[in-house]
């Protein structure tokens, strides 16, 4: 079966169209706003047109019978547990917009990506649902951990997907995670390093687990390499991006604390925050994958994209569906 043609909306730097093509789609268009997204989107797809605009201003009703399938990834402000979470009314919203492309292009299928958070706004949601459901479409819906599906970080997030007929089934996963270990070495930092220090949290809070207390300032916690990293957040760059303990301190200051220890003061020794080439790793990217832009939007990217390995894991179970259906 020939690719088939699809239209990325909030592509943003690609992530999930990079996991669609490694499930056999081809991306033709993509909708983002953001310049550096753009660029660094051009640069995997240069065979894609991509609309460096508002998605409220493109016009649709032409890629009629050009597009197979619309796919996206709405802004989760709205929805998220790091946000108000005010959904509808959140001017963010991106979800009219969805339903507007899949209205006027008329896909053979549609797959939207999201936070988990957006499936607990339930009313909302549900009509959202209900609306998709009315172009006729047969919706389903999932939350998929991405560390169940080759990507060494823990990232919930909620798909969509409509089909023409019954029959689509989201893919298991495996019972295995990904410990972040495998794509990072403490001892080998991966490109440009970030010069954000680590510090000694003046009042800790301290938690059964070494890696989940606050014994640090920042909201950037350190990595497990035996375990799958935290989640990666857009506001990475800063005393927000995760770290690597490169000379084994956690554990060991863990336990001094445990014991009744004063804190301790100052930066901490052999600490060092996870470069944008790593962070990418965590996210799923090749190694070969680059970011346009300043460190800063870099980082954004990497934290506001889909693992691609996860994008293709469910690309992969609805074009066998889609496969099925033009036998």
């Amino acid at each position: 079966m020939a690719p088939l043609p699809v239209l990325d909306l909030f592509s943003g730097a690609g992530g999930l169209s990079q996991g669609l093509v490694g499930a056999g789609f081809e991306i033709v268009g993509a909708v983002e706003t953001s310049a550096d997204a753009c660029s660094t989107f051009r640069a995997r797809h240069p065979q894609a047109k991509v609309y460096e605009q508002d998605l409220a201003t493109v016009e649709l009703r032409s890629m009629r019978g050009h597009v197979a399938v619309v796919a996206g990834g709405p802004p989760c402000q709205p929805f998220s547990v790091g946000g108000k979470r005010l959904a509808g009314e959140d001017p963010r919203n991106g979800l009219p917009q969805f339903v507007r492309a899949v209205a006027e292009v008329r896909p053979d299928a549609f797959l939207m990506e999201n936070v988990a958070g957006l499936g607990a706004r339930r009313a909302y949601f549900e009509a959202v649902l209900a609306e998709l459901a009315g172009l006729g479409y047969h919706v389903s819906w999932q939350v998929l951990e991405a560390a169940r599906f080759g990507v060494p970080q823990l990232r919930r997030r909620l798909f969509v997907v409509g089909t023409r007929r019954l029959g689509f089934s989201f893919p298991e996963g495996s019972a295995t995670a990904v410990p972040a270990g495998r794509v990072l070495n403490p001892a080998h930092p991966l490109g440009p390093p970030n010069a954000a220090v680590v510090t000694y949290a003046r009042n800790p809070s301290l938690r059964p687990d070494p890696y989940h207390g606050h014994l640090w300032n920042g909201g950037g916690r350190p990595i497990d390499l035996a375990r799958p990293s935290p989640t990666l957040l857009a506001s990475m760059g800063g005393n927000k991006t995760p770290w690597l303990d490169t000379l084994g301190l956690v554990p060991a200051y863990h336990a001094h604390l445990a014991r009744g220890g004063a804190p301790r003061q100052g930066c901490v020794p052999g600490a060092r925050r996870l470069t944008v080439q790593e962070a990418a790793l965590l996210q799923g990217f090749p190694a070969s994958c680059s970011f346009a832009g300043p460190r800063s939007s870099q980082y954004r990217q990497v934290g506001n994209a889909v693992p691609p390995p996860l994008a293709r894991a469910v690309g992969s179970a609805l074009r066998a569906h889609l496969e099925h259906r033009s036998r």
